[in-house]
């Protein structure tokens, strides 16, 4: 039981490493992205210490976060939609860009959140937070961009079994056309109920009907549970995700919002909601909902092409975008991936444990401290290799 937990254990950390590779995957790491305008979605960075005033934030390219701001204070943003390279304009002072000297003043078309300046969630945090003891994820808004801890979402929800979606609640009122089509498309809300001495997790997703009720007869809920039973896998290719704007399309002879507001019923607006992965494609897509979404400034919901899954995958098929640790393990056999997976987390858990409690204790980080900190990874090593395990 315990090796099949530790496969399982190194099975998740290949997930979470190709998932944070391939983020980098989609961004050239040698040219600064300026010249290509407000990108469609890239990796952006901030750099605190060129850019530490909350009243200017700014961001830059990978590009530029490894050239420029090599050894600078900067934290990682995930991507960003829309966006151009700001590094070395108006917001930096008299520090340039060592790639594109030549910038304009600002970016106006940029949008910019508290991200920027290293907080995140409705509660404004950092992360990491060594103040904070809970132990809980963070997940992305697709519409504001913004991270949240699970717990501040105003919901709960069971493991998804296929890649997910979240709106937050802020933006799903933004936008709050988006309440119609959660009542059908949705992933069910789940709440949590306190009983006495324990606690279980109601669906909410759809209202009872009572004895005098009849059930529907339209063929639209077979249509709902065709969508909320999907069990594909969690990742979809370009051709799968490319029958979704062929389906969009032939839905805009009607529209087909007002056919979901009048079949009913509405869905309880409160908290985030979480979509399956290809919920966009039931949007209806007819002259008068595009007006919608324009106002709303969300019409990137109708381009499938706007996901993060369709960022990563576009970037693994760039040359820039094979990463020399990926393009080293594609010649590996398994146990040799796992040997390296194992490894790199390991490495890269241990010496964050290692800052952070230095940063607790503060202590200065000394070359004697840096040097015995390795000394005892590899003596762990050893302990490890001498008890029979690799």
């Amino acid at each position: 039981m315990a090796a099949n937990k530790d496969t399982a254990d190194d099975l998740s950390n290949e997930e979470d490493l190709e998932k944070a590779l391939c983020v980098l995957a989609g961004s050239d790491p040698e040219n600064c992205s300026y010249s290509r305008g407000y990108v469609k979605r890239q990796a952006v960075f901030a750099c605190n210490t060129c850019t530490p005033n909350a009243a200017e934030p700014a961001g830059v390219c990978l590009a530029c976060a490894n050239k420029c701001h090599d050894g600078h204070d900067i934290f990682e943003l995930y991507t960003k939609r829309n966006f151009r390279c700001d590094c070395g304009n108006s917001k930096f002072g008299e520090f340039k860009c060592q790639l594109i000297p030549a910038k304009d003043e600002e970016n106006v078309r940029n949008h910019y959140n508290h991200n920027f300046n290293g907080c995140y969630c409705t509660c404004d945090r950092p992360y990491p937070d060594t103040d904070d003891q809970a132990d809980d994820e963070m997940i992305q808004c697709v519409i504001c961009e913004d991270w949240f801890h699970s717990r501040h979402l105003g919901c709960t929800t069971a493991d998804p079994e296929e890649l997910q979606e979240m709106v937050c609640e802020t933006c799903m009122n933004k936008a709050p056309v988006l309440w119609t089509y959660a009542a059908h498309f949705a992933v069910s809300p789940v709440i949590s109920v306190s009983h006495a001495e324990e606690e279980e997790e109601v669906d909410v997703s759809e209202p009872s009907q009572s004895e005098h009720e009849e059930p529907s007869t339209s063929a639209e809920p077979t249509k709902q549970e065709e969508v909320a039973n999907r069990s594909s896998p969690c990742k979809r290719t370009h051709e799968e995700m490319a029958g979704g704007p062929a389906k969009a399309a032939s839905k805009t002879a009607a529209c087909r919002l007002k056919d979901l507001q009048a079949a009913g019923p509405e869905r309880p607006r409160h908290g985030a909601v979480f979509w399956p992965y290809g919920w966009r494609a039931e949007l209806c897509t007819c002259v008068s909902c595009k007006r919608i979404y324009v106002t709303a400034e969300v019409q990137f919901l109708m381009d499938q092409s706007d996901t993060i899954l369709a960022y990563e995958e576009k970037g693994l098929d760039e040359p820039f975008g094979q990463h020399p640790l990926m393009a080293l393990m594609s010649s590996m056999d398994r146990v040799q991936q796992l040997e390296v997976i194992y490894g790199y987390t390991e490495l890269t858990t241990s010496i964050t444990a290692f800052l952070q409690q230095c940063v607790a204790e503060g202590k200065t980080v000394t070359v004697e401290a840096v040097h015995q900190f390795f000394e005892e990874l590899r003596a762990r090593k050893r302990r490890r290799t001498n008890a029979g395990y690799q």
